[in-house]
């Protein structure tokens, strides 16, 4: 009897040990979950207005290009500027022999005298009509000759600008192979813009943008759009708008490497700050982690301007859905999160 009373108290000895165990154990689960909860800092999706602007990079070019030359060959009698030299419209760069432009003065010179001459005799009835248009006719085409001989032997500057490029010396045989001079119109300059086709509709004639030069540090400079080309580059899928930028100081010369800022209006989209846009590795796509219930959510975002450290959100959350701003780089889809100030 007492043998077998010593087995009963064993058996719940064990059974009790047992259960205490148990509990032990469902305490350590509970309690290891609690820990693996990752903390984070959130703040409420909200919209704010974003300024619409596209920076590029460009070229700045002279407003006009002249290639200065005759227009037949003939030897440089005179070279007047120089590479470098700002010069004026209408200002005498070169003159060429006058052999054949003094020929052809002398030719106007007679044909003025006779029609003169033979006018008075049409007057008085003494020629026939046929006679004075004749000499009319010999007259203007004289004339003509001469002005286009006079301006192809007297080469004149037609713009204002600065000379870039002399190919010829003085008594040299011009041989039409390349102007005798190249003149660039810098006041004002203009830039090519290539704009997105997605962006291009709002850009308007006459819309301002500002611009910066690697060789000017520290400045800027504003101008105006133009003109809109009327196509879209099949390659690039961009349209180029042209800028004006008026450049009264000189400053800035067709070459020079500019960065242009282009102002498309503003719009209302939700903002979050840098940290909580995460990328997806191994792909381009871009999340952000929203918390619904103590549970880290995954969205996929589509992305807008990047400024002052803070990215424009097009689409993926909702105004008033709790971001995460600070602990998401270690989250996964699903995972429980405990939010603090």
């Amino acid at each position: 009897m007492k043998k077998i009373f010593i087995l009963a108290l064993a058996a719940l000895t064990l059974a009790s040990c047992a259960q205490n165990q148990k509990k032990n154990t469902k305490e350590a689960a509970a309690n290891a979950g609690q820990s693996a909860r990752q903390t984070v800092k959130v703040m409420p999706a909200a919209k704010q207005t974003v300024r619409q602007e596209g920076t590029y990079s460009a070229t700045i070019q002279a407003n006009a290009i002249n290639n200065i030359a005759p227009q037949s060959g003939g030897r440089i009698q005179k070279i007047n500027v120089e590479v470098g030299d700002f010069v004026s419209a209408g200002q005498i760069l070169a003159e060429m022999d006058r052999v054949q432009l003094d020929q052809a003065k002398l030719r106007l010179v007679n044909a003025e005298t006779e029609l003169g001459r033979l006018k008075q005799l049409y007057e008085q009835g003494g020629l026939a009509q046929s006679d004075y248009e004749a000499a009319e006719l010999n007259y203007k085409v004289s004339k003509s000759s001469y002005d286009n001989l006079l301006e192809n032997t007297i080469l004149r500057s037609p713009i204002t600008g600065v000379v870039t490029a002399r190919n010829y010396d003085r008594g040299d045989m011009y041989g039409m192979a390349s102007p005798i001079f190249t003149v660039q119109q810098i006041v004002p300059v203009k830039i090519l813009v290539g704009i997105s086709e997605a962006d291009y509709t709002k850009v308007r004639k006459g819309d301002k943008i500002t611009l910066s030069v690697d060789a000017l540090p520290g400045k800027t400079f504003s101008g105006n759009v133009r003109r809109i080309y009327p196509t879209v580059d099949p390659m690039t899928h961009t349209v180029n708008i042209e800028v004006q930028v008026p450049n009264q100081n000189r400053e800035l010369r067709p070459g020079m490497y500019a960065k242009v800022g282009v102002n498309f209006g503003s719009s209302q989209n939700i903002v979050v700050p840098d940290a909580a846009v995460v990328r997806l590795q191994g792909s381009g796509q871009r999340n952000v982690f929203v918390v619904e219930n103590g549970v880290a959510v995954q969205k996929a975002v589509s992305l807008g301007r990047h400024f002052d450290g803070q990215y424009e959100i097009l689409s993926g959350i909702e105004v008033g859905e709790m971001v995460v701003v600070k602990g998401g780089s270690a989250l996964s889809n699903g995972a429980n999160v405990e939010v603090i100030e």
